[in-house]
């Protein structure tokens, strides 16, 4: 028998976006009146895998929707190259199709960038942002970052020109075997070889070369950054300083590394309601006569508070 997904991870439906593709995403409806939050997941991952935990605890309060993007999970598939602009555009296609918006927008990752290119280009569709376990960019000039953008711009040519055999033999080998035997790993594995080879090489070499350092100081909605204390993927250092960059961003910090939504969700989903929450109740300030913001159900842990606001930049 195939191992069951976890509890409280919703069904996913298909929905073709016109000109663009057919598309997957996961919803909870929350209260009525809720702000709805658009949850954008990280790079080799899908909207399960990075937020299984997230979706009970966030659909108490909000409105919830989450994307697969492009290559991920059961996401478009395109011939052409995968690109963060084109998951951009699909999200907002997304949330005009199900008639939602103004969302938050709450990137993990590569999701971070999704999210940031989502209030760049559609901006009446995007009234916050938290940004997880994320940057301005990844990769920057010296010569490591050099080498890691050559490799990963090599490997997408591979890819393209490689039999579908040797795309599932490698999926298996470098992301599935990642994932021990347990029930869940097992549910996760599953999850995983849903992905597309080619699109993820093509999306680490989008991620090497997104930079938002010349205009995301112009973010004028209320954002949030959870910043993942110990991250061996995208420094901390850098997570301040996109935090820094945004004028009145608040920052959440959480105890864990790069994978801490998945690996220590008791740490992760406190620190991410805490980060909605202080953007929720910066929107109903913003909005004469709004309902309060979602205030914390009976029973739920205390959220980590957030530190002081960051300064512009």
């Amino acid at each position: 028998m195939s191992p069951l997904p976890p509890g409280d991870l919703p069904g996913g439906r298909y929905l073709d976006l016109e000109g663009r593709g057919t598309t997957f995403y996961r919803r909870v409806e929350g209260p009525a009146g809720a702000p709805t939050v658009l949850l954008l997941h990280g790079w080799t991952a899908t909207s399960a895998l990075n937020w299984y935990s997230s979706f009970g605890p966030l659909g108490e309060r909000y409105d919830v929707v989450a994307i697969d993007h492009r290559g991920h999970g059961h996401g478009i598939r395109s011939d052409e190259p995968f690109t963060l602009e084109d998951c951009a555009d699909d999200a907002a296609a997304l949330v005009e199709a199900l008639g939602l918006g103004p969302v938050i927008a709450v990137g993990y990752s590569m999701g971070g960038p999704i999210a940031q290119l989502l209030w760049r280009r559609h901006r009446e569709l995007v009234a916050g942002l938290v940004l997880c376990a994320t940057a301005r960019n990844f990769v920057g000039v010296g010569a490591g970052d050099r080498a890691f953008k050559g490799v990963v711009t090599g490997l997408s040519f591979v890819a393209r020109a490689a039999p579908a055999r040797l795309h599932r033999r490698v999926t298996d080998r470098v992301l599935v075997s990642r994932y021990d035997d347990s029930e869940l790993g097992r549910w996760a594995r599953r999850e995983a070889r849903h992905n597309s080879l080619r699109h993820l090489v093509e999306a680490g070499r989008a991620i090497g070369q997104f930079s938002s350092r010349e205009w995301i100081g112009e973010v004028d909605v209320p954002t949030a950054v959870v910043l993942t204390e110990h991250d061996l993927v995208v420094p901390p250092v850098r997570q301040r300083k996109l935090a820094a960059a945004i004028p009145g961003a608040t920052v959440h910090p959480v105890d864990g590394g790069h994978d801490v939504c998945a690996t220590a969700p008791e740490r992760f989903v406190p620190a991410l309601l805490a980060a909605l929450d202080s953007v929720a109740v910066r929107l109903a300030g913003r909005r004469p006569g709004a309902a309060p913001a979602p205030s914390p159900a009976p029973g739920d842990p205390a959220p980590r508070p957030g530190e002081a606001p960051a300064p512009p930049r």
